[in-house]
């Protein structure tokens, strides 16, 4: 075999058309904390991205303290060191598109704001969590960095109705859900061009899902509410929105297959402490694989690898 041939596992030479198609793979860098969960942060942002279809370059920002019933704290990470990782990475891969999550510090926020100017090409897709556990000195800081340094920087800002509508709109006097559009002119006024909003309590027990930009809804989308209580729902839904972007996906349907995504990844959730919910962020590999177990009696055959969820073509 020539020494310039790939060889799989086997000892086989890689057929070259497929070694194509692994090279084409698109990257998505994500910052967000380490989470010893498994629900959130950085490690559910590398499982979901490979679930879609692209490559997770995950940029760890710091590490929370929580289990799945409470979060406790967080520890960051010099963000000088994070500002590093991000620069070396970006340096040798393409950057298809920036996902951003929790990044723990607005001395992070402004490393990661910074960044992304310099790929201002690449779309960011962020998204803001709820807070509440933290304190509130430290929430205003850190909401206030966002505000002022990443928002600028962001095609498509992700959240719950409740916790945007707090963040973008404190002056509202009401405890009314906030229109999809209200918010997305708030988020404009930061340069923001799109907001996905979730959690909009509907008719018949469902919740809503709407893309708005400032002038209309772009998108809406609803679903049965699930009679259980999640962590780390808002990173799936982020980062496989991010994914798909990367993949060439028009925002639209990628917000609707990331929808999707997140709901099948619900339907399939488990409960592996004493708290929250996690998702089943690989639901359709379980499928798969009851599919070959009910196929078997049929005789041997060599499982196929599984096809992530993302089935567009590109």
């Amino acid at each position: 075999m020539s020494s310039s041939t790939p060889a799989d596992a086997s000892g086989g030479a890689i057929a070259p058309d497929l070694l194509a198609e692994y090279d084409s793979l698109p990257n998505v860098l994500s910052f967000n904390a380490g989470d010893p969960t498994g629900a959130g942060g950085s490690g559910s942002d590398a499982t979901v991205i490979a679930a879609i279809g692209a490559h997770a370059l995950p940029v760890v920002t710091g590490v929370y303290v929580r289990d799945t019933r409470d979060t406790m704290s967080h520890c960051a990470i010099d963000d000088a060191a994070v500002a590093e990782r991000a620069a070396a990475v970006a340096e040798d891969v393409p950057l298809h598109v920036i996902k951003v999550g929790f990044v723990g510090s607005a001395e992070a926020v402004s490393a990661i704001a910074a960044f992304t100017s310099d790929y201002a090409s690449v779309p960011v897709v962020a998204y803001m969590p709820d807070l509440s556990w933290w304190s509130e000195a430290e929430i205003d800081h850190y909401l206030d960095a966002c505000r002022e340094l990443l928002l600028p920087q962001t095609t498509v800002l992700v959240g719950n109705n409740a916790t945007l509508r707090h963040w973008l709109l404190p002056e509202s006097t009401t405890d009314r859900h906030a229109r999809a559009t209200d918010l997305a002119r708030a988020a404009a006024e930061r340069g923001v061009a799109f907001v996905l909003v979730t959690g909009l309590p509907l008719a018949g027990d469902r919740l809503g899902n709407v893309l708005a930009s400032p002038e209309a809804e772009l998108f809406s989308q609803s679903f049965e509410r699930i009679d259980a209580d999640f962590l780390g729902a808002g990173d799936i839904l982020s980062a496989a929105l991010a994914a798909l972007i990367a993949t060439g996906s028009e925002l639209t349907e990628a917000t609707s297959e990331a929808l999707q995504y997140l709901d099948q990844a619900l339907d399939h959730g488990f409960r592996p402490g004493m708290g929250r919910a996690l998702a089943d962020r690989l639901f359709w590999a379980a499928s798969d694989a009851d599919d070959q177990a009910d196929t078997a009696d049929d005789g041997p055959a060599l499982p196929p690898f599984p096809e992530p969820f993302n089935e567009t073509k590109h």
